[in-house]
């Protein structure tokens, strides 16, 4: 089903722009038809207003008139004259017409409006137009003798009809304006505050990881509780996943490297035990290649482990702490390999998960180890840079051309110089690791001549561990 909210320039709308547009809409529509209809029935009733005194003055001007010696006569004085014209806004006009529709009394230029005439009692209100000037003008038909029909004409200027319409329309749209204002803070607010418990369960579930898949707990609407326990199952079923996740991977340690340590062992017992010197060579490569594979699986386990290890787990360390630690297996390889293994140690404190971190320098240094040909010189350094804590592997080998760094970081990628035997996950692994960490792997020059340096930087720990 087309969705039908608009999509602005292929962007979708969030859900609260979604409830605010569903609720603005018929406030952008009826606010301003009420408006109009207000400001319709307030003009029509200042309008007729204006027209019933207009209507006033024809009564007051009907009033005066008089039959004399059987004449018509309109009995108007100079005070009453000014009276009847009497107006702070307008000009007032009035025009008495007899029976045989000549100018009793008045101005005489009303009777070039041609109004129609009145029967008694009848009233016609009109705007008409007098020599350029726009009028609003009010007919009356009254008696006047015997069975006579005398027409009065009351006139005005538009002064403050024009000044109520302005009045009025000001009145309307400050009142519209004011209400579609607060409809459109109250829809906001109530957009706003009832997303607020999807707002909570969004930040809830950001904080989710697989070490924390209990349920969840919200008082939330009744809209959000169907979510809630889909959310739930999904936690349930995430959570036998990674259990079954870890045993493999408990099975798989084993199983893998039971079988490959006792190969390994019998091909050393049988190096050591008399036998044919033609089968030694064979016995070399079988002993390379059960090393090969049992750093191999070592890898795999340990990409492994990285991925299903959940996050949240770091705690306070030290870098210098994990070299140092590393270094007491590597310094009785490193000698037997024929390699200078040195320590430049400065403390890196940092927020981590310490058997990573570990990892990643095993892998690193097993790299240099093997690629770092014959009898390499390692050096490991750590220490702070900023806002950085820095762990750095260096060697004197061959290194790899900085044009092919980026493809070394994939998995199952070596250098085009590469010599040893590696499976060329070493360094895939650690650049899992460090971006675990919120950190970063670089590929870098050595220091001085031929090499290459592998730095990894975390977020420094400013609080000491």
């Amino acid at each position: 089903m087309t969705d039908a909210i608009p999509r602005a320039a292929g962007r979708i709308f969030s859900l609260k722009q979604r409830l605010l547009i569903w609720l603005m809409a018929p406030v952008l529509v009826a606010v301003p038809a009420a408006g109009l209809v207000l400001y319709d029935v307030m003009h029509d009733t200042a309008i007729s207003w204006l027209d019933q005194a207009l209507g006033d003055t024809a009564l007051s001007v009907a009033g005066l008139l008089r039959e004399r010696d059987g004449q018509v006569v309109v009995d108007v004085s100079g005070a009453t004259d000014r009276a009847l014209r009497f107006d702070r806004t307008d000009r007032v006009y009035y025009l008495v017409l007899n029976p045989a529709g000549e100018v009793l009394m008045g101005d005489a230029q009303l009777a070039r409006l041609h109004l129609p005439p009145r029967r008694a009692g009848e009233w016609y209100f009109s705007l008409v137009s007098l020599d350029g000037e726009q009028l609003r003008a009010a007919a009356l038909g009254t008696a006047c003798g015997d069975r006579q029909l005398c027409q009065v004409v009351v006139a005005e200027t538009l002064n403050k009809r024009d000044t109520l319409q302005k009045q009025l329309l000001a009145v309307v749209v400050l009142l519209i304006g004011g209400m579609a204002v607060l409809l459109a803070a109250a829809g906001w607010v109530a957009t706003h505050r009832g997303l607020r418990p999807l707002a909570r369960l969004s930040a809830e579930l950001e904080q989710r990881d697989l070490a924390r898949l209990e349920p969840l707990q919200h008082d939330v609407p009744g809209e959000l509780r169907p979510l809630i326990s889909a959310f739930n199952r999904l936690f349930e079923r995430l959570r036998r996943a990674s259990s079954a996740q870890q045993d493999f991977l408990a099975n798989a340690a084993h199983q893998l490297r039971t079988p490959l340590t006792s190969l390994r062992t019998e091909i050393d017992l049988a190096l050591l035990e008399p036998h044919d010197p033609q089968v030694e060579p064979l016995l070399k490569r079988l002993q390379s290649s059960v090393d090969r594979s049992a750093r191999l699986a070592t890898q795999m386990l340990s990409i492994a482990r990285a991925e299903a290890e959940p996050g949240g787990r770091e705690q306070p360390l030290d870098l210098r702490d994990i070299a140092a630690q590393v270094a007491e297996d590597w310094v009785p390889r490193a000698l037997q390999a024929g390699a200078d293994l040195e320590f430049e140690l400065e403390s890196a404190p940092a927020m981590g998960q310490s058997f990573l971190l570990r990892e990643l320098l095993t892998n690193v240094l097993h790299n240099s180890l093997n690629y770092g040909g014959h009898g390499p010189r390692i050096t490991v350094r750590t220490g702070c840079d900023g806002d950085w804590s820095r762990m750095e592997v260096e060697d004197n080998g061959p290194g790899i051309p900085a044009h092919e760094r980026e493809r070394a970081l994939r998995r199952f990628e070596r250098g085009s110089e590469s010599k040893g035997t590696g499976s060329g996950l070493g360094l895939a692994i650690a650049l899992d690791i460090a971006q675990r960490h919120g950190g970063r792997l670089e590929l870098l020059d050595a220091t001085s001549g031929e090499g290459l340096r592998v730095r990894l930087s975390v977020p420094r720990l400013r609080t000491p561990v």
